[in-house]
């Protein structure tokens, strides 16, 4: 264990999308270091799985599920009310989000509102409440939003993510500022390769590979957990406006556009096959 045991005791974490992938080893993460967790998503039965099973290996875990929609504010709104009468947190994780390989030319404004609803709306809609509610109780609080290498230098054929992860990142720079004399921090991370089912589904069509990355390798999920605790701790309280990649190096080697040059010469054949292949959400 890279960090002392009690390193979270007393502090409370909401995540978005905390049922899987990232979100859940955060949040995992969050509660071995002695946290209380808060879980959101708009899929019930996983996140009670996703609870019970935190309850299981960490005995006296304090889990609670919270079933909304991010891309709907005023379901946001009901969850946050939802979450501070349990207990108020003082950690925002903004995990939640949607994206896929696809032309953007051929993109219907419905699956466009697909990926910027929940990547950048909701996780805007959640911040600014969380963010209201701790300024109005004179509560400092962090908000630690995961980005991608595309918030950065632009992603092909991911375009709406693009977008809205550096949107995020416009408004993690921004609020920095403003939220600053209030005592709330705003950091982000930007991943790299750190494998999850949804995002192999999605984003790798020929499978992981590490060609582009300079340490050969993807990233460990206790990597990445451990840089976020330690960023929302206050180890890390001068810290805020910032964004830490974690890539392995694999920006300075092209970064979001490494694979993207294969697929400007995919034919529709390719296409057809890639979106066959993508899960439907």
């Amino acid at each position: 264990m890279a960090f002392a045991p009690g390193l979270l005791a007393g502090r409370r974490a909401l995540v978005t999308g905390g049922g899987t992938g990232l979100g859940r080893s955060i949040g995992q993460r969050f509660l071995d270091l002695g946290a209380s967790l808060a879980i959101c998503g708009r899929r019930g039965a996983v996140l009670e799985a996703t609870a019970q099973a935190f309850r299981a290996e960490i005995p006296g875990a304090d889990v609670t599920t919270h079933v909304c929609d991010i891309r709907d504010p005023a379901a946001v709104e009901a969850m946050l009310d939802d979450v501070w009468r349990h207990a108020a947190p003082d950690i925002l994780v903004n995990n939640a989000a949607a994206n896929f390989l696809a032309q953007t030319h051929r993109l219907s404004a419905r699956a466009l509102d697909a990926v910027l609803g929940t990547t950048l709306h909701g996780a805007a809609y959640c911040t600014i409440g969380c963010g209201r509610r701790w300024i109005d109780a004179g509560q400092p609080g962090v908000v630690l939003s995961i980005l991608t290498l595309s918030a950065l230098q632009g992603g092909a054929f991911t375009a709406p993510s693009a977008m809205a992860k550096a949107g995020l990142l416009a408004m993690t720079q921004s609020l920095a500022v403003e939220w600053g004399p209030h005592g709330i921090r705003l950091v982000a991370i930007a991943p790299g390769t750190f494998p999850t089912e949804a995002a192999v589904a999605r984003l790798r069509p020929g499978g992981v590979e590490h060609a582009g990355v300079p340490l050969r390798r993807a990233g460990k999920h206790e990597e990445l957990t451990d840089l976020a605790a330690f960023l929302v701790s206050d180890h890390a309280g001068y810290i805020t406006g910032e964004c830490v990649v974690a890539d392995g190096g694999r920006r300075l080697l092209g970064g979001a556009r490494a694979g993207a040059q294969e697929m400007l010469d995919w034919t529709d054949e390719h296409w057809a096959q890639q979106r066959a292949r993508t899960p439907s959400r």
